[in-house]
């Protein structure tokens, strides 16, 4: 499950790779400060949860994973990874993503 969770959480990254990194990291910094906090990573990267989540019962079943195959996956599950995944992309531990940390892959 780990794997695939993983796997999931770089879906709106790659929905967005036609864009550039600059214009990624403006739409994750919704209060225009410069910086990404651990909040805007969270809710920006939820999206892709929601789109998968077809009946809208905050679980991911098989049926709404890609491939159709996995174990269940809850929204809790899905933002505590990626509050794991913000961690390791936040190198000088900070607190906030620069657009250079957002940029590296996670560690």
């Amino acid at each position: 499950m780990r794997a695939l969770v993983a796997a999931l959480l770089f879906l709106p990254l790659a929905v967005l790779a036609q864009g550039t990194a600059s214009d990624l990291f403006h739409t994750m910094d919704t209060n225009g400060d410069g910086r990404i906090s651990e909040d805007e990573y969270v809710v920006y990267m939820s999206q892709g949860f929601y789109r998968l989540d077809r009946n809208h019962d905050n679980i991911l079943e098989s049926d709404e994973l890609p491939g159709g195959r996995g174990g269940p996956v809850t929204l809790k599950q899905w933002q505590d990874n990626l509050r794991r995944e913000f961690h390791k992309l936040d190198r000088n531990h900070d607190g906030y993503l620069s657009p250079r940390e957002l940029a590296q892959p996670p560690m």
